[in-house]
């Protein structure tokens, strides 16, 4: 067997190679460099060049380093014919619902506003919030969304979900549509974005949709930058229709040292690591792929290009 790899990220690039290589030790994996056309099964990458792609039409699919596919599709790399398979979960489900429920709780249990009292060096315990008034929004049901809302229903909260096509999770509230956003919006005292970036979702944070959560509502944007309208937030913050949010993906990243949102202690921000792929994992999922599609059999994560994920 013979797998094309290329990465965008070349700081991790031999690290990757070890991972692939422990994992289909008897596949030939080779790097590719421009002017690669020799013949390959399979192709592993991260943001490729559009030479790489368009230069093997023997390829039976193509496999994307990461649960996110919309910077490959932006790039239009991939031929429409050819199979585009994403990681379903990487090892990212437990990360990303370890980040969401910190920043839950962070806010429910009014941490931040502790952390600036004790910098002002006042005692003021605060009267703590309502767990029966504090219902928590997932905006997005796939695999790392569901897994958020196990996770918070643990802690007793009440979890209501928003997902495009209706699906049934135990103990949610589920919601689904356009027709349903604006319901579902209104009983979510803490919304968790875990939406994938595609031109239905783009911009979907914005003045308007966050002006249908409950006053002193909470952000959290996990997802991608795309999903928020960056320039709505603040006056939303001030009017305290938003009292805080929690961001870990942004429109430009790193995000510039001058961007306003530095500079807010109403927004908590990440670098953009609530959640990162596990090599090993991804490698022995892409290697189990693999095998499953030389069998001719289905796999989980195979790309729809018309929904965008």
């Amino acid at each position: 067997m013979r797998i094309l790899f290329q990465t965008a990220d070349t700081v991790n690039q031999d690290a990757w190679l070890r991972d692939l290589r422990s994992a289909m030790p008897h596949a030939e994996i080779r790097v590719w460099q421009s002017g690669d056309t020799a013949p390959a099964d399979y192709a592993i990458v991260w943001k490729p060049p559009v030479e790489m792609l368009q230069g093997h039409p023997e390829l039976k699919a193509v496999f994307n380093l990461g649960a996110g596919v919309d910077a490959i599709l932006q790039l239009n790399v991939v031929p429409d014919n050819l199979p585009l398979i994403r990681i379903d979960d990487g090892g990212m489900a437990e990360q990303m619902a370890e980040f969401a429920t910190h920043a839950v709780l962070r806010y429910y249990r009014r941490l931040d506003e502790y952390e600036q009292l004790s910098r002002r060096g006042e005692w003021k315990p605060l009267p703590p919030f309502e767990r029966s008034d504090f219902g928590i929004g997932v905006l997005g049901l796939g695999v790392l969304g569901q897994r958020i809302t196990e996770s918070l229903q643990h802690f007793g909260f009440q979890v209501s979900g928003w997902s495009r096509s209706p699906k049934t999770l135990p103990g949610v509230k589920a919601y689904a549509g356009t027709e349903q956003l604006n319901q579902f919006l209104q009983g979510a005292r803490v919304l968790i974005c875990m939406l994938p970036l595609t031109p239905d979702t783009a911009g979907i944070l914005n003045r308007e949709t966050l002006s249908q959560l409950p006053r002193g509502a909470y952000l959290v944007n996990l997802a991608r930058g795309g999903h928020l309208v960056e320039a709505d937030l603040p006056p939303l913050l001030e009017s305290g229709q938003i009292a805080g949010a929690t961001l870990d993906v942004f429109q430009e990243e790193p995000l510039p040292p001058q961007h306003p949102f530095w500079q807010d202690p109403r927004i908590a921000i990440t670098p953009h690591i609530s959640a990162l792929t596990v090599r090993s994992e991804a490698a022995r999922q892409i290697a189990e792929k693999i095998v499953a599609l030389d069998r001719g059999e289905r796999v989980v994560g195979l790309v729809d290009r018309n929904k965008g994920y």
